[in-house]
């Protein structure tokens, strides 16, 4: 009696997830991010602060293109930890290039818990002149317009944050070119999905534009300070106050220097770990966002025609993703033929993301958004300086 109920369950099972699989490949392939702003309520004068850490790759470029933008009134406040950080030098190069902008570089090693960026910021508040900020992440490349769209929702007093969304910029190599896969064709999709579902309950450490006197009121940035996940704790907590996030329409570059395959997994396992310690019912749920193994499974279940045209539809949509440009103007990924590679990959990361309770990242181990302090704060000195450039009134 029992036996002959396997193959109904297993083809009911079979078809639901090659539905599910092939649904949510098409409105990843449709659905689009934020509403397009107008940039003239941008007027507030805005401090960006910047972290750095290294010479990147394309830091100089990158931080660059802060240095050009269209907006009425602006500073910039990069912070270092380490005095003989190679990233002081790429400042003072920028300096030098662009003696008209208000620049402002922080020497700071104090520490002051186990998420050493908050810390940095911690230390570069204070060179922060301006009723506005934006706490931008120091790999990601911008246009002239970036500060005027992005910062011109805050001129509505309901509006807490405003975040965006970004797209791959792989250095040379395959691996890169696997990780900007990961950014183009699973994460922005999953966010845009969820946008257009009505769900708000995100940040992005890309870009966070938000107001001085809002970070006062959630306690600072004091209170990420033993987060791993700061930039979805800054919306959360902003969020608690009654203030609405904003998905801007702005999209911008992230670099993708990853050259191996094990540093690409430890990357995209720590995300991985980050999405299940916040969000644990749905990371054990996005395993349909991973379309041509569920697919694939879905239809080994259940070999009938109507599965198959099902699963065809829903990998034509998943490959669809690879000629979809992430923004206007992005050029589109391309590089369909290791869909099934990325998307397998996604799949094994996600398996090993339910276990682990630290995630390694810049060369220190973080407790995954437990709150908690570190057992000892390395390095903490209490030295620091300042170094800035033109003062604009």
């Amino acid at each position: 009696m029992i036996a002959p109920a396997l193959p109904s369950f297993a083809a009911v099972a079979g078809t639901a997830l090659t539905l599910l699989a092939a649904l949510y490949a098409l409105a990843a392939l449709f659905c689009r991010g934020g509403a397009r702003t107008d940039a003239a309520h941008a007027r507030a004068p805005v401090t960006v602060l910047k972290p750095l850490c290294g010479a990147e790759p394309r830091l100089e470029a990158n931080l660059a293109g802060l240095c050009m933008q269209h907006h009425p009134h602006y500073q910039l406040v990069f912070g270092v930890r380490d005095p003989d950080d190679p990233a002081i030098a790429v400042v003072e190069r920028l300096a030098r290039r662009f003696p008209a902008v208000d620049m402002r570089l922080v020497v700071d090693p104090r520490v002051h818990g186990s998420n050493l960026k908050v810390s940095n910021l911690i230390n570069m508040m204070g060179a922060a002149r301006h009723p506005w900020l934006v706490l931008a992440d120091s790999d990601i490349a911008v246009g002239p317009d970036y500060l005027a769209r992005v910062t011109a929702p805050l001129a509505e007093p309901a509006v807490g944050i405003v975040t965006c969304l970004y797209h791959g910029r792989p250095l040379d190599g395959f691996w890169p070119r696997i990780g900007a896969l990961f950014i183009d064709t699973w994460f922005t999709p999953s966010v845009e999905v969820a946008a257009s579902g009505g769900t708000r309950a995100f940040a992005f450490g890309a870009t966070i534009a938000v107001r001085a006197a809002t970070l006062r009121a959630i306690g600072g940035i004091e209170v990420l300070k033993n987060r791993l996940a700061d930039d979805y704790r800054l919306g959360e907590l902003t969020r608690g106050l009654g203030l609405a996030t904003v998905l801007s329409d702005v999209c911008v570059g992230t670099d993708v220097a990853e050259n191996s395959l094990r540093a690409l997994w430890a990357r995209e396992r720590r995300w991985m770990q980050t999405i299940r310690s916040l969000n644990p019912p749905g990371y054990a749920c996005s395993f349909i966002t991973f379309t041509l193994p569920m697919l694939a499974l879905g239809l080994a279940l259940a070999p009938t025609a109507w599965n198959g045209a099902l699963a065809l539809a829903g990998a034509a949509a998943r490959l669809g993703l690879h000629w979809r440009q992430p923004a206007p103007g992005v050029p589109a990924p391309g590089h369909a033929r290791y869909a099934p590679l990325r998307d397998c990959l996604l799949l094994l990361e996600w398996l090993s993301g339910f276990a682990g309770t630290t995630a390694r990242w810049r060369g220190h181990d973080l407790p995954i958004d437990t709150g908690r302090a570190p057992a000892a704060e390395p390095g903490a000195r209490p030295s620091w300086r300042q170094r800035s450039w033109r003062q604009r009134s």
